[in-house]
């Protein structure tokens, strides 16, 4: 799965550091999930949905290359 959790923070122009804070995690652990290193926990991921208005889905999209 491709992160796309950067480009709607940037959408929203929020700050990286503000939405790490809000979910309780460090800015390290924010990066590795917008580059796609790790990803969220499940009730992580809906509250980070619910902070940029988006629905779950739209925060990661299928690689081309994955079955």
């Amino acid at each position: 799965m491709k992160s796309r959790i950067g480009e709607w923070i940037e959408k929203r122009g929020y700050k990286k550091k503000h939405i790490a804070e809000q979910l309780g995690v460090s800015q390290r652990q924010m990066s590795k999930w917008i580059s796609g290193e790790s990803y969220p926990t499940v009730p992580k991921l809906f509250r980070l949905a619910e902070l940029l208005g988006v629905k779950t889905d739209d925060l990661y999209t299928k690689d081309e290359g994955q079955p």
